[in-house]
């Protein structure tokens, strides 16, 4: 069987997680690898608006969970971490690019959403900001010299965030590759299949070309198809969280007239997902997205549905002549979902040498820095981050709220939907429909378990009116894991 060798390390997955951990293992002097296929197919990476906004990101339901509010403090940090971590990549790299596409961000309350999601999620990044004396402004976003949103859709109310930036995602790979390979890191294209073991020891990695990585260490950082690489430790597997995809679309256009905000301009997080948001580029371009629909298997390409509706709400709530923008690129990602919501991050219990970097959501870009030093610091026998040590990959399911609490997250996201949706409806409509989900989404989570309860966006999934293809295979795997920790 041929053979790539041995390394110190081998990191299973080339997004933005594994590539800085990568690079910061190499960067201390471990002989690594990293394993990936060239074109990222699944990763959320190469689709992500890249922001840098640990507070515009934040809910109401983050807020209200100790879990959620160590994720903060993670985001927080690692915010910080961002200059120095450029630095440093610029100079591995040879490469004094600016990774920084934007000045700030405008976060919109606009006449879209709904009260309970839209209104609750703004005044939840206002009190976050307010906890960590963090500077920002209140602003009205009809003075924004590029915001033109449909009157329909107007902003009423906004929040400018100077320190909450983003980065050029296809640099930032661009230059975690580089930086990698010129400190004497080894670069391998192609997809990992199966963790070759020797009892509760893993000796390597099986490509799908049968050729075979020799490694002393394992981080599994394959994003949303980490799991499947745990198939030979049956028994610890299935005492981690399932992961599902959250898979989102987003574009980059070319404005008609040249012109692009200065600042990333975004709602607050609605409908499931991360809000609408545009992102100007370094080149002169404007990243548009995204949307989050929960799938089993991560998706390759978009649904026209889902690029449809994205459209429609860029051209409505940020710029009418968004219509006359020219499409230069279609993005598909696909974020990595666990059962409870948080990442999976830390030794694979049960094992002497496979590590996890998986499962961080919406926030692994924006955290890669401070994962990437954490892991390499734990390798190196160094003590768990305070805010990290509940996330170990092994572990009974964490609460993202009382499973009132979170039934009452998922009628006000699927009520929510329908507004952004421009449903028309009689004025008794949204009471009944409140009324029916809230009985629906009950009943869902009373059958799955009787204590533990799934995210909001995990448990709409669950309904039988839905998409039969996800439901089920989804309901299966979060019995067999519930079951694991009764």
């Amino acid at each position: 069987m041929a053979s790539h060798g041995r390394y110190d390390v081998v990191v299973v997955g080339n997004g933005v997680v594994g590539s800085s951990i990568a690079f910061e293992l190499s960067r201390r002097g471990t002989r690594v690898a990293r394993i990936g296929e060239p074109n990222r197919k699944y990763a959320a990476s190469t689709a992500s608006g890249a922001m840098l906004g640990c507070f515009g990101e934040v809910t109401t339901a983050l807020l209200a969970t100790a879990h959620g509010r160590a994720k903060l403090a993670v985001d927080y940090e690692a915010r910080g971490m961002w200059a120095g971590w450029a630095d440093a990549l610029a100079d591995a790299a040879a490469d004094e690019r600016t990774l920084v596409t934007s000045r700030g961000t405008l976060v919109m309350l606009n006449s879209t959403g709904s009260k309970a999601v839209d209104t609750g999620n703004f005044q939840a990044i206002e009190s976050a900001l307010r906890s960590y004396d963090e500077p920002y402004e209140r602003v009205d976003p009809q003075n924004d010299a590029w915001l033109t949103p449909n009157d329909l859709h107007r902003s009423l109310a906004g929040l400018y965030i100077p320190a909450e930036r983003s980065v050029d995602s296809e640099l930032l790979l661009t230059k975690l590759d580089t930086a990698l390979g010129n400190t004497s890191g080894t670069i391998i294209d192609g997809r990992a299949r199966t963790l070759v073991t020797q009892g509760d020891r893993v000796t390597g990695v099986t490509l799908e070309d049968g050729t075979v990585v020799g490694a002393d260490t394992v981080i599994v950082a394959a994003g949303a198809t980490s799991l499947d690489l745990l198939g030979t430790f049956e028994d610890v597997a299935r005492r981690v969280p399932p992961m599902v995809s959250g898979y989102g679309v987003s574009v980059v256009v070319g404005t008609a007239d040249g012109r692009v905000p200065d600042s990333v301009l975004r709602t607050p997080n609605r409908s499931f997902a991360c809000g609408l948001h545009c992102v100007p580029r370094g080149d002169g371009s404007l990243y548009i997205g995204a949307t989050n629909i929960i799938s089993p298997d991560p998706r390759q390409h978009a649904l026209l549905s889902d690029v449809k509706f994205l459209i429609e709400c860029a051209v409505d709530q940020l710029h009418t002549e968004l219509e006359d923008a020219s499409l230069q690129k279609l993005q598909v990602g696909n974020r990595p979902i666990p059962a409870d919501g948080f990442p999976l991050f830390g030794r694979l219990d049960g094992t002497a040498n496979v590590w996890m970097a998986t499962g961080t959501y919406r926030d692994g870009l924006h955290q890669s820095p401070l994962l990437a030093r954490q892991m390499a610091d734990m390798l190196d026998g160094g003590e768990a981050h305070p805010a990290l040590r509940d996330f170990v990959p092994v572990r009974a399911p964490l609460s993202s709220g009382s499973r009132e609490e979170i039934v009452e997250t998922a009628v006000d996201h699927m009520l929510g939907t329908g507004w952004e949706a421009k449903w028309t409806v009689n004025r008794e409509w949204p009471t009944i429909l409140s009324s029916n989900l809230r009985t629906t989404y009950r009943s869902i989570a009373d059958a799955l378990h009787p204590t533990f309860t799934p995210p909001s966006e995990l448990l709409v999934e669950l309904d039988d009116v839905l998409d039969e293809t996800l439901h089920d295979p989804l309901r299966q795997a979060l019995t067999s894991y519930y079951k694991e920790w009764e």
